[in-house]
């Protein structure tokens, strides 16, 4: 096939809600990415809020997206996927900005009438209501809007999206708090998504729907769960995995409060947190390339080693390019287990169940930001604030990681899980 030829199926193997929802994905990353890099320091130096209760609110904003999405993917079916994108970005428009009004004097009534921190929290899981339909909807409008032939390239692009919102985030996150002050990207992100809300509005059109294909719903959603945590050998790999995750999310929950604190108050800490992005667009398919003849649960080991040894490089060098650095070692063990994870969870699943497995595979990534936003504020309050050794943190944090690591080499070792062909 030619050059011409192949850009000729391109051009007409996707429908515009295809180009509709991919773009509008860009700006929901961005909008979330940009508030998840501002939100610690944000709630711990413009709301005062104490370190132990920063790490666990901003846990609670990172891991309850991935509690929802579970079942998001079938309340979208039921709505269908343009009311739940309309529906969705309108959620993310209130959401970002009563998280950037909750110092407002407007809000005072509420905020006066109820423990700070619930209603803080409670505003946190807002953005998880909107981004658990959002993601479903795009996902399941480029497998419809697009052609067989260029369904591959579909979720190429989806996947390319996503990265580039995800590198943008933190970008505006920087210049908003530079340029517009403390907190002001969550206007910001509201702004984005209130545009994506008309922009669906207008020019998205639902997908043809494929009759074939079975679409869960909510019960059966609940009845897939029930079935998953029947497994117990799956179960452990998943709980032992969170591990991974808890020293992952650091960069978001700890990270951002401890260089304002403890190193130098003028780091841009949404500028660092543009690393991990950009490492994994460009990086991603050269590690697997290189990897490629490593066994999967090996690469998941092995990417869990390096993830775990990356805080170290920042308390070596308490710096802005320090941390630069640690994220640079945390993306590269990304990077080496990620793709291989979901690998040998596809592999593991019962025939039949692949689907289902897939789906609760994004757990650990919940269970860990939840448990790290907890641990993570009490282990730089407790050595921080009370011992005056804030380094001492990030050591408990990489012992996390290495009993992770050493728990998934056992686990490998005495449950050997059979695992079906690819």
């Amino acid at each position: 096939m030619s050059l011409a030829q192949r850009i000729g199926e391109v051009r007409e193997g996707f429908e515009r809600s295809f180009w509709v929802a991919n773009v509008s994905e860009i700006f929901e990353r961005l909008a979330y990415y940009g508030s998840f890099a501002s939100l610690a320091n944000y709630l711990r130096e413009t709301l005062n809020f104490p370190t132990q209760q920063t790490g666990t609110l901003t846990g609670i904003f990172g891991g309850m997206v991935w509690f929802l999405a579970i079942f998001g993917g079938a309340v979208a079916d039921k709505l269908g996927f343009r009311r739940a994108l309309s529906l969705a970005y309108l959620l993310l428009t209130v959401a970002y900005f009563l998280l950037g009004s909750i110092g407002a004097p407007w809000l005072a009534p509420v905020r006066n009438g109820v423990p700070l921190e619930l209603f803080v929290g409670c505003i946190l899981i807002l953005p998880a209501l909107g981004i658990s339909l959002v993601k479903p909807s795009v996902v399941g409008t480029t497998a419809r809007a697009s052609k067989e032939n260029v369904r591959t390239l579909g979720y190429s692009i989806y996947y390319t999206m996503v990265n580039i919102g995800g590198a943008a985030g933190p970008l505006a996150a920087s210049l908003a708090r530079r340029h517009l002050g403390a907190g002001k990207i969550f206007f910001v992100a509201a702004a984005v998504v209130f545009v994506m809300f008309f922009l669906v509005l207008t020019l998205f059109q639902e997908p043809k729907r494929s009759d074939d294909v079975p679409k869960p719903s909510v019960g059966e959603t609940l009845r897939n769960f029930l079935t998953v945590m029947r497994n117990p050998k799956f179960m452990i790999f998943l709980l032992i995995f969170t591990g991974y995750w808890i020293v992952f999310w650091q960069q978001w929950i700890v990270m951002p409060v401890y260089l304002h604190e403890y190193v130098n108050k003028d780091i841009d800490v949404e500028l660092v947190l543009v690393t991990d992005s950009i490492l994994v667009i460009s990086c991603t398919i050269v590690v697997n390339y290189l990897l490629r003849k490593v066994a999967a649960f090996s690469a998941i080991v092995l990417g869990t080693l390096v993830s775990s040894l990356c805080w170290l490089v920042l308390v070596s060098r308490p710096s802005m390019w320090g941390a630069v650095g640690a994220i640079a070692v945390l993306a590269i063990g990304e990077m080496i287990q990620q793709p291989r994870y979901y690998e040998y969870i596809s592999r593991l699943a019962p025939p039949g169940q692949q689907g289902t497995y897939m789906g609760f595979a994004f757990l650990p990534l919940g269970i860990g930001s939840l448990i790290g936003g907890w641990f993570g504020g009490k282990m730089l309050h407790y050595f921080g604030e009370e011992m005056g050794k804030p380094e001492y943190a990030w050591y408990t944090i990489v012992i996390v990681g290495l009993v992770t690591t050493i728990l998934l080499w056992i686990y490998n070792r005495i449950v050997r899980p059979v695992e079906k062909a690819a």
